[in-house]
This record gives structure tokens, C-alpha cells and sequence, in this order.
């Protein structure tokens, strides 16, 4: 009993000092709201959207701090304030979408979920007709939750004991070494090039003619491979509207999602050690052989099998014209999938696509991005480890008397404990794939196809899938319900879910 008053006073109180950090962050909107003149269209109604969640956020996180008795979280400890932070940041932080928009509690915290887990599967249609403050805090809730949101609450305010719990807690990162001796001085160096990053691709894009507040959406949600945009027909938005520079958005959000897509620990490399960063380890390169083997097979089924029946162009220019239209928009969607940012130049279960891209999606949702990145899925490294696992096998039966016994990746023998909570994190994708796909085939009129795409792009943060958004909408609240707890299963890889359900964490 003493064990449970103990954990539950360590993670209230810490819970506590979250919100706080969170309620100052619910006015950062206002900013937008008096440049644009809100108060005069919208009335007080986008005001208050902020102002009160922002007072429930505070209030509630100094009764927190004051109430329980600080102490310092174990590793148990921690993945419970996870799990909590990430719950209760969600709820106060879709308050704004229920007051400006109306919308129903469950609709705005899907929406909010999706946001801080960097999903990007939207509810909400007509957005060009929102206020600009609540679509500046739609993607701004994914830029924040891009690193994670105790990632960022440990660098701007909490020194307390236990932050390596915390900052563990959040992310089970296999093989994730510290760019500079502490704690501390690793998370300033992410947040500066995260924030860098964020600074270079929206001026790149206000460059290229983006109108500035697009610029601020898209900068966001590229870096932190979220995949808001204030448009309704995300990216593709640019081209519909014969915007001069289109293609040259559409290269800079490439470079943008690369960005995010990239270990961390991978960019602070290049900084110091040039170009060969790149290349010199394996996830690296397993990354860079999946994007290209992805692209090119994307591609030759649209030149061999979607273009004959629209036909080319009779002039070699505009062949080359052509080849280069198809070509980028195969390499943006691909780039787009694989870093589960989710922009879309075209709708991957439409037409312009073949079935084996469409098949070829799905597998990109798994796979994700790397780890110490902002994307989701199961991450590149683990798949390599996977690789080697299935190549240890068949060594151990074809030369039982010389197999080898441990799984090397570049240079260094992996755990067994970490194999083995790879493998149970793959088979645990599983079962939570099979179990959304079964729940959306059931309580909707979707076939199996677009069923299981949903429960793939909420557990792989990825955002678009063979369900319409006006589909979405309209899904049974049991899907939205298992879609919400794929998304926090996906972003805090399942344990720290679970274990707010285990009675014996809470008395850790």
C-alpha cells in the first residue's frame, strides 16, 4: 500500500508540472489569432478556445504539484507519466477544436491524438474555412509532439532526478547512444537542430512563394513527418491552384520529411563529420536500399502499367516533361510514406497509383523511419535486426557445429533481451493490426482492404489511408476508439499503454 501512495504521489506531481508547461503553451495560438484579426470574424469563441483550456491546464497542474509529494520516477514511474502526459495533454489540448468548431469531444480528440502522435489522420474537412489560430495549433501540437512531449518538457523546465526514466519512458530507442556526455546537453542539441531544421524549410518555402502562414503549417509538420496541412487536399493543393513554384514545394517538403525520417544522432554526425554519416551504418543503408527499391519499382509499374492507358506526350520534351512529373510525385509519396509524414500530391488509393504501389504503401507503414527520428512505425534498425535474426536461423541449421551466436550490427553484438523485445514488439504490431483491421471490418461497410489501411496508418503514424476522410468522420466510435489507442500504442511502442492497466506497475 505504501508502494502505491509512493508511485502515485511521484507521478501525479510530475504529471502536474507537464500541464503546466502545456498551459503556457495553449496561449502561443493567441499570437496568430490578433495578426489575423480574429476577434472580429470569429467573435470571442476562438478567444476563449485557449484562454480556458489554457486555465483548466494550469490549474489543474499546480493542484497536481501541490497536492502530491515529488520524488524521484523509476523506470515503471516513468512510463506511467507517459502514459498519462501524452492522455491528459490530449483531452485538454482538443478543448480548443470543441469550443471554436463545435465538434464532438471523441472527434476533437482523435484529431488531438493524432496531432501530438505526429498520426496526421484528420477528421476535420473544410479546413481553409477555420480560424487560423486552431489550424496553427492542429500542426503545432505535431511539432511538439514530434520529439515527444516529456522530450520537450524535460528541455525547457524539469531538472529533476529521474529524467533519464522520463526521457526513456518515452521511447524504447534500441542502440540510441548520447551525442554529448549528459542528458541535458544531448536533448538541447536535438531541440537546436530540430528547431534549425524547422527554421530552414519554412523560409525555403516562403522563398519558393508559400504564403507565410502555410509556410509555419508545413515547416512543422514536415520536420516532425506529422502531416497537417491547413488544406483539405494536402499538398496537392498547390498544384490544383497553379501555383507558380509548385514543383519546387513539392522538393523542398521532400528534403523537409528526410529531415525527420533521419536519426538524430545521424544529423549531428553530418554536422561534424561530413557526407559519410550517410552511409556507414546499417540502418542507413538499409534506408536509403528501401527508398530506392520502393521508388523504382512505384515507378516502372506507372510507366508500364497505369501511363499506357492515358497515353505520352508526342514531343520529347514534353516526354521528359512527363517522366519527371511521374517520377517526383512517386519519390514525394514514397518519402512521404516510408518517414510517416503523410503529405499526399495524390491520393494513394486512387487511380494514378497500381496496385502493387498500393500494396507496397503498407509495408512502408510498418517499416517507418529510424530510430532517434520523429517518425513512426517500427523503425528501419529493428527491421535489420529482424533480417539478422532470420539469417542467425538458417546459419544455425546449415552449420549447426560453427553457428553463430550472436546477432552483430555494425561492429557490436546485440542483446538477447533486446532481440527478444523486438520480436515482441513486431509480434505485438501484429496482433494489434490484425485486431484494428477485424473491429473496422466489422462496424463498417469497408472490404478488408481499406479496413486493415486504417488500423496500418494509425499504429504506423502515418496519417493517410484507403479510408476517405468523410469516411473517417462517419467510422462507428468503437473504430475511432481502437484507432486512438493504435496511435499512442504506435508513438509509445505499447508497453507504457499497458501498463496503466497492470496493478502491480502502480505499486512499483
Amino acid at each position: 500500500m505504501r508502494n502505491r501512495f509512493r508511485t502515485v504521489n511521484i507521478v501525479l506531481n510530475t504529471l502536474g508540472l507537464v500541464l503546466i508547461v502545456l498551459g503556457w503553451f495553449l496561449l502561443i495560438p493567441l499570437i496568430v489569432l490578433f495578426l489575423y484579426e480574429e476577434l472580429g470574424v470569429y467573435g470571442g469563441r476562438t478567444l476563449l478556445a485557449f484562454v480556458i483550456p489554457s486555465i483548466f491546464s494550469l490549474s489543474i497542474g499546480f493542484l497536481l504539484k501541490s497536492k502530491f509529494k515529488a520524488g524521484v520516477p523509476n523506470s515503471i514511474q516513468a512510463m506511467l507519466v507517459c502514459s498519462l502526459g501524452w492522455l491528459f495533454c490530449s483531452a485538454l489540448g482538443s478543448i480548443p477544436f470543441i469550443i471554436a468548431l463545435k465538434s464532438t469531444f471523441l472527434n476533437s480528440f482523435f484529431e488531438t491524438i493524432s496531432g501530438f502522435t505526429t498520426t496526421g489522420i484528420t477528421i476535420f474537412t473544410g479546413l481553409e474555412q477555420m480560424p487560423r489560430s486552431i489550424l496553427f495549433w492542429r500542426n503545432f501540437t505535431e511539432w511538439i509532439g514530434g520529439l515527444g512531449i516529456l522530450t520537450f518538457f524535460l528541455t525547457v523546465t524539469y531538472r529533476g532526478g529521474g529524467a533519464h526514466q522520463l526521457f526513456s519512458a518515452e521511447s524504447h530507442k534500441i542502440g540510441m547512444p548520447r551525442l554529448v556526455p549528459g542528458l541535458f546537453n544531448t536533448l538541447k542539441i536535438i531541440w537546436s537542430i530540430y528547431i534549425g531544421y524547422t527554421i530552414v524549410i519554412m523560409f525555403s518555402l516562403f522563398i519558393a512563394r508559400m504564403p507565410f502562414f502555410d509556410s509555419i503549417c508545413h515547416a512543422f509538420t514536415a520536420v516532425s513527418t506529422g502531416g497537417f496541412s491547413p488544406h483539405d487536399v494536402s499538398i496537392q493543393y498547390y498544384q490544383l491552384t497553379n501555383h507558380p513554384n509548385y514543383i519546387w514545394i513539392e522538393y523542398i517538403l521532400i528534403v523537409g520529411m528526410l529531415m525527420g525520417g533521419i536519426n538524430f544522432f545521424i544529423h549531428y554526425r553530418l554536422a561534424n563529420e561530413g557526407p559519410r554519416a550517410l552511409l556507414d551504418n546499417i540502418e542507413m543503408r538499409y534506408w536509403w536500399g528501401a527508398i530506392g527499391l520502393f521508388v523504382l519499382v512505384i515507378f516502372v509499374e506507372r510507366l508500364v502499367k497505369v501511363m499506357p492507358e492515358t497515353g505520352f506526350a508526342d514531343t520529347y520534351s514534353e516526354v521528359f516533361r512527363q517522366l519527371e512529373e511521374n517520377f517526383r510525385i512517386v519519390l514525394f509519396q514514397v518519402i512521404s510514406i516510408i518517414t510517416t509524414t503523410g503529405f499526399l500530391t495524390r491520393d494513394i488509393g486512387g487511380t494514378f497509383f497500381g496496385s502493387a504501389a498500393r500494396q507496397l504503401f503498407l509495408i512502408m507503414m510498418v517499416i517507418g523511419g529510424c530510430i532517434g527520428s520523429t517518425s513512426g512505425g517500427i523503425k528501419v534498425l529493428r527491421i535489420a535486426v529482424l533480417v539478422r535474426l532470420i539469417e542467425r536461423e538458417i546459419s544455425r541449421v546449415l552449420n549447426p557445429r560453427k553457428a553463430i551466436s550472436m546477432i552483430i550490427i555494425d561492429g557490436k553484438p546485440v542483446d538477447d533481451d533486446e532481440i527478444k523485445r523486438v520480436s515482441a514488439l513486431f509480434f505485438s504490431w501484429i496482433i494489434l493490426l490484425c485486431l484494428g483491421g477485424v473491429v473496422t471490418t466489422l462496424l463498417s461497410g469497408h472490404d478488408s482492404y481499406a479496413s486493415f489501411s486504417g488500423m496500418f496508418s494509425a499504429l504506423g503514424n502515418i496519417g493517410p489511408c484507403y479510408i476517405t476522410t468523410p469516411q473517417i468522420a462517419e467510422l462507428h466510435p468503437i473504430i475511432k476508439v481502437v484507432y486512438i489507442l493504435g496511435m499512442l500504442a504506435g508513438r509509445l511502442e505499447i508497453i507504457p499503454i499497458l501498463l496503466l492497466f497492470s496493478g502491480k506497475a502502480w505499486q512499483s
